[in-house]
């Protein structure tokens, strides 16, 4: 190619290796994230323009952080990402030039991708990262020795304080203009010579490798057609082709050739410091008792910054929202448009925007965790525990976080590598009891138990809290325990975690990735939600016009004729309507067309659920819950004339928040993470019935 074209450049390499932020430094904030089509897995993209030493012209050049792996082998997801961009020329982001990022604190698991990649015969540099680490630790690279064995450039860096970067540029412009194509690293051919000819005429391929990776994974490769397939799996079964046996021939034979380049090109010394330190951390870190205590001791910390201290950057978003509704509601002519922006709109983007401290807080502590090396650790010592019900030692942090919000929690599942674990774990965050379902609980507890209440030293409702959130955590994996039978993948789910250095994180690093999972929710959730909003409050705020005029004239001369206009119009509204034709299937719950009106409107937010009681009841101050206590409490049954909320009402309306999806925000987060809605529809029915049945059972045996 020329260099008057757009350079596209591959960034490869390992997990922890340093890719993430070698491409931050690349490319800083000028970048793109998304995701692949039709999967989950994060394609981020960036641009920089790099300038040529022998002119004054800039070369636009795009870089791809493609997901990180162990091999090219296509088993997962990730690997299949990487895999197809890599060796299919005809995809869209096929590279001119692989930059592989290899840990130089761990060379030979970075060699053996490095060297795959090497052999599929495209121009590839090698950045060495980590190398601060390695030069405290008195290990030699000898960086010529190691360029001339691979033969490809070998630059070493420090991305996080921009050592090597200017020199990797160069090496891109360079090897463009230079670009010679070097002899395999593993002579593959002769492992099946006549299939690996066949597969290099029939797709016209430059690379054996290439050709190898084919005859192995044919079945699972999307860019192949199926009479492709067919004549290769032909090809296979007669000339008796073993991809498994093949497979692990050419590991054997990669990793011998890799432990003489290391021996020829690098210089341990007898004594590590650093590698002593990493094993003494571990060795307290991984332990099966303390280890457990320190994560629990952690996660504490990770749930005050998520639960108590978003408290009040939330309450200022909250207010200024407040007066902001306040502000354009004096502002515009009383009407329907008054109406829509303020309790459509503006509550819509409130809805959205008071989530984000919780998010921000949340992916600060997971992206301080993962660059540290600890998260890796946390992994480890719960893939155990969680592997028995489907579920894996990635999935502890979206797990737990998901009692903060599980809108996060969700987010955070894209660290989940194989593709069933994630879905499950998808699936069963929201469960989990959120911040959101505390208004109810409290409110509903408060009616149930009095407050002076005991079980021995133990308040008796605050006992009755921690137990709806026990609740919620065994449901989650007793539904991820079921699932795991249900779903079926044939991605093997192999728990294989590198256990990195432990180093200071790159604050630049972490605030990207806050900045990136803030933009994604406000710009990708955001418009689902604020669509739903506006169709909620059309709902709520509209009905049969001659209904709504009979109200009017009716309390016109009333003392408190707003709010009992306002309670009696939402009963006679659409949503109301809704409300009363729902009656029927509710009832058996111990519930009534109002509650049935609080779970339409608590859709979009379960905390909604005490504002549209207040308002149903003609409470003035939906924020004064004594007030609302106080009704709900003196509200009687008109068939018995007896209290309406009994204890059976109140347990049997907990439980059904505590299961079901009343929560939009989680819905439309979760249509964003799986790129389809059919797992977000399956979630809300599964919820919806687990809550209808527990709801059921409860309320007719307490009745």
């Amino acid at each position: 190619m020329t260099l008057s074209q757009k350079i596209k450049v591959a960034l490869v390499g390992n997990p922890n290796s340093g890719k993430t932020t070698l491409f931050n430094a690349l490319t800083g904030l000028n970048q793109k994230v998304g995701n692949f089509p039709g999967i989950t897995v994060d394609k981020k993209v960036g641009a920089c323009q790099i300038s040529q030493l022998a002119s004054k012209n800039k070369v636009d050049t795009e870089f791809i952080d493609l997901p990180g792996t162990y091999s090219l082998y296509p088993k997962s997801v990730d690997e299949s990402v990487t895999f197809q961009i890599l060796c299919d020329s005809k995809n869209e982001h096929h590279p001119n030039v692989n930059i592989i990022i290899a840990d130089a604190s761990n060379l030979k698991r970075s060699l053996c991708l490095a060297t795959q990649v090497i052999d599929l015969n495209t121009p590839c540099i090698l950045a060495l990262s980590m190398m601060d680490l390695i030069t405290a630790d008195g290990v030699e690279i000898d960086i010529d020795l190691l360029s001339d064995q691979l033969g490809i450039p070998v630059v070493p860096i420090n991305a996080r304080k921009k050592i090597g970067i200017g020199n990797l540029k160069q090496a891109i412009i360079k090897i463009i203009n230079d670009f010679e194509r070097p002899s395999c690293f593993v002579d593959i051919k002769n492992l099946a010579p006549e299939l690996i000819g066949n597969i290099q005429n029939e797709l016209t391929l430059k690379s054996d490798y290439n050709a190898f990776q084919i005859a192995c994974n044919y079945k699972t490769i999307t860019g192949l057609s199926e009479k492709e397939k067919s004549h290769f799996e032909g090809l296979a079964k007669e000339l008796k082709f073993n991809p498994k046996r093949s497979q692990a021939t050419e590991t054997v034979r990669r990793y011998k050739a890799i432990d003489k380049l290391i021996d020829a090109c690098v210089k341990y010394p007898e004594f590590s410091k650093n590698n002593s330190l990493t094993h003494k951390l571990d060795n307290i870190l991984t332990h099966p008792i303390l280890g457990f205590g320190i994560f629990l001791a952690i996660l504490f910390l990770i749930f005050q910054a998520v639960f108590s201290w978003s408290e009040y950057p939330m309450e200022i978003i909250d207010n200024a929202f407040a007066q902001l509704s306040q502000f354009v509601g004096n502002s515009l002519p009383q009407g329907a448009l008054n109406s829509l922006i303020v309790d459509g709109i503006i509550a819509g983007l409130g809805g959205i925007v008071i989530f984000i401290p919780q998010i921000a807080f949340l992916f600060a502590f997971i992206a301080i965790l993962e660059d540290t090396g600890y998260m890796s650790r946390v992994s480890f010592i719960t893939d155990k525990l969680l592997r028995g019900f489907g579920l894996s030692g990635r999935s502890i942090i979206p797990l737990l976080s998901g009692a903060a919000c599980a809108i996060p929690a969700v987010m955070s599942a894209r660290t989940i590598p194989n593709w069933k674990e994630r879905i499950i774990t998808i699936m069963v965050v929201p469960l989990m009891s959120c911040a959101a379902r505390l208004p109810v609980y409290t409110l509903l507890i408060s009616m149930m138990i009095p407050a002076n209440q005991k079980w021995l030293i133990f308040n008796l409702q605050g006992l009755t809290m921690m137990g709806f959130y026990l609740i919620g955590f065994v449901s989650a994996i007793s539904i991820a325990w079921i699932m795991k039978y249900i779903l079926k993948s044939k991605e093997r789910g192999y728990f294989v975690m590198e256990m990195p250095t432990y180093k200071v994180p790159d604050w630049k690093t972490v605030g990207l990735t806050i900045f990136e999972k803030v933009k994604v929710f406000l710009i990708d959730a955001g418009k689902i939600i604020v669509a739903i909003s506006i169709v909620l409050w059309g709902l709520s705020s509209y009905g049969p016009s001659d209904k709504f005029q009979e109200i009017e004239e009716k309390y016109q001369y009333s003392e408190n004729a707003e709010v009992e206009i306002a309670s009696e119009k939402l009963e006679a509204s659409y949503a109301g309507i809704i409300g009363k034709s729902i009656e029927p299937v509710i009832s058996p719950l111990g519930f009534d067309w109002r509650i049935g009106i609080s779970l339409i409107t608590s859709f979009a937010a379960r905390e909604v659920f005490v504002g549209t009681m207040s308002t149903i009841y003609s409470v003035g101050d939906a924020d004064n819950t004594k007030s609302i206590r106080e009704k709900l409490m003196s509200h009687k049954n008109p068939n018995t004339g007896e209290a309406f909320f009994t204890p059976a009402v109140a347990l049997s309306l907990m439980l059904f928040y505590a299961f079901a999806m009343q929560c939009m925000s989680t819905l439309a987060i979760v249509y964003r993470e799986t790129n389809s809605w059919k797992w977000p529809i399956i979630q809300f029915i599964y919820m919806s019935l687990l809550a209808y049945l527990a709801s059921f059972a409860a309320y007719q045996l307490l009745s």
